[in-house]
C-alpha cells in the first residue's frame, strides 16, 4: 500500500467497524495515524479512548496525504512485546497499517464509533458527530445513524440559526470555515453586520432565523459567488446546538456540533498537537479556538487576496503562504466555477473537486514531477515541495497530469 490514500478498488472490502475491532482488541500497543482533518482526528480521539477504557497504552499522530507516519518514533514502545504484539491503525492515510478506514464511502468516525462500542467502549456521540460534519457528510446517511441516534439520545437537537462552536455569534460568524461571506474573518465587520439586525439578547428562533437568513445571502448574494454557493452553504445551517450543561457530554463547551466540526477541522491542519488533545477530551478549548480563529481568518484573507486563473475544468489560485486545505474547499464551494479547484502556495498545494475527479492521483504525479511528495483521494488532494519551486511550476505539472 501508499501513502498517498487512494481508493479502493471495486475487488476490495472496504474496512469494517469489525476489522477495527478485532485488530484492537488483542493488542498490548496502539499507535493511531490520523490524516490531518476533523473527520480523521475525531476517529483517531475515538479509537484512542476506546484503547484508554482497556487500559491499552496508545498514541496519536497526525500527518498529511504523501506522508509516511509507520516508522516508530523516539517516544514509542519499542519493548520485544509492544513490537510483536502492538497494532497500528490508519485513519485517512494508507502506511500499510494493519487496518486502514479511508474515511471515503463511509466517514471514518462513523466506523470508530461502531469499533469503540464493539470493544465494550462508550464513545462520546458529540466527537463523532463531529467527525461526520467534518467529512461533508448528511447525518444519518451513509452507515452514520447510530452515531446521529446516540447523539440525540445525549442531548444534541437540531435548531435554526448558524452553526458556530462559541457563545459570541460575532467571533463565531466571523471565523467559521463552513462557509465565505463578505465580513468573514473580520470581527468588526461582522459584528457591524449583525447590529443591523437589531436583534435581542438572548437569541429566539425568530432571530435565529433572521441570523441564518442574514448569512445565508451574505454569501451566495455576493457578486462573486458562484451558484454552487447556496447548496454549499446550507453546512452551516439549521446546526446541532449541544446541551452545555448536560453531564454526560464532555465536549459541551462547543454551542454546535458544526462548530466543533469547524474547530476539529482547522485545528487538524493548524495545531494538530492540540487537535489530538480535543480529540481525545482534554480541556484544550481556549488554545482550540485561538487555532481556529487564526486558521480562518489566514484562509478567508486569501481567498479574497490570492492571485486566481481559470483553466478547462481548473480553477486555481495561488499565494504567498496559506492553510492550502481549507482555502481549497472554501474556492470549490464558493468561487470556483469549474468542478476542480487548486491551491498553490510557496511550499505547499491543495485540490478539491465536487466529484470524483481522480485529484489524488494527479497530486502524486505532479509532486513527483518537481521532486516533492503528494496524495490524496478522488476528490482531494495535498503536496509538499522545496520552497524554490515556483508555483506556476507545480500549476504546470498538475495541469499537464490531468491531461
Amino acid at each position: 500500500m501508499s501513502a498517498s490514500g487512494r481508493r479502493e478498488t471495486s475487488g476490495e472490502r472496504a474496512p469494517t467497524a469489525s476489522d477495527a475491532a478485532a485488530v484492537l482488541r488483542d493488542a498490548s500497543f496502539v499507535r493511531v495515524l490520523a490524516r490531518a482533518d476533523g473527520d480523521c482526528l475525531a476517529a483517531a480521539g475515538l479509537l484512542a479512548r476506546a484503547c484508554g477504557d482497556r487500559d491499552v497504552p496508545y498514541q496519536v499522530r497526525v500527518g498529511r496525504f504523501g506522508e509516511t507516519l509507520a516508522d516508530p518514533g523516539p517516544d514509542d514502545a519499542s519493548d520485544d512485546a509492544a513490537d510483536r504484539d502492538g497494532a497500528t491503525v490508519g485513519v485517512g492515510l494508507d502506511p500499510n497499517a494493519d487496518v486502514h478506514l479511508p474515511g471515503e464511502s463511509t466517514a471514518a468516525s462513523a466506523i470508530a464509533f461502531d469499533a469503540a462500542r464493539e470493544l465494550d467502549a462508550v464513545p462520546d456521540p458529540v466527537l463523532a458527530l463531529a467527525g461526520v460534519l467534518a467529512a461533508e457528510r448528511h447525518p444519518g446517511a451513509d452507515g452514520t445513524d447510530r452515531v446521529l441516534d446516540a447523539a440525540r439520545e445525549s442531548g444534541v437537537e437540531r435548531r435554526l440559526g448558524v452553526g458556530v462552536p462559541t457563545d459570541d455569534l460575532a467571533d463565531g460568524l466571523a471565523h467559521s470555515t463552513l462557509a465565505h461571506a463578505d465580513y468573514s474573518g473580520n470581527s468588526d465587520a461582522t459584528q457591524a453586520a449583525l447590529a443591523e439586525l437589531d436583534l435581542p439578547v438572548d437569541l429566539d428562533e425568530s432571530a435565529r432565523r433572521t441570523v441564518a437568513a442574514e448569512y445565508a445571502l451574505a454569501v451566495a448574494g455576493d457578486e462573486a459567488a458562484t451558484d454552487r454557493a447556496a447548496e454549499a452553504v446550507e453546512r452551516a445551517l439549521a446546526p446541532h446546538a449541544v446541551g452545555i450543561d448536560h453531564e454526560s457530554n464532555a465536549n459541551g463547551e462547543f454551542a454546535t456540533v458544526e462548530g466543533y466540526a469547524d474547530v476539529l477541522a482547522a485545528v487538524a491542519r493548524e495545531r494538530p498537537g492540540t487537535g489530538v488533545a480535543l480529540a481525545l477530551g482534554h480541556d484544550v478549548r481556549a488554545d482550540a479556538l485561538d487555532a481556529w480563529r487564526a486558521h480562518a481568518e489566514s484562509a478567508h484573507a486569501t481567498l479574497r487576496e490570492g492571485t486566481t486563473g481559470r483553466y478547462d475544468g481548473l480553477f486555481a489560485l495561488r499565494t504567498d503562504d496559506a492553510p492550502v486545505e481549507t482555502v481549497a474547499r472554501l474556492v470549490r464551494d464558493f468561487r470556483s466555477p469549474e468542478p476542480v479547484a487548486l491551491v498553490v502556495s510557496e511550499s505547499a498545494a491543495a485540490a478539491a473537486a465536487v466529484a470524483d475527479a481522480g485529484v489524488g492521483a494527479t497530486m502524486t504525479e505532479a509532486a513527483t514531477e518537481i521532486g516533492g511528495r503528494g496524495g490524496g483521494t478522488a476528490r482531494r488532494g495535498y503536496a509538499r515541495f522545496d520552497a524554490e519551486t515556483e508555483a506556476r511550476d507545480f500549476l504546470a505539472a498538475f495541469r499537464e497530469a490531468r491531461a
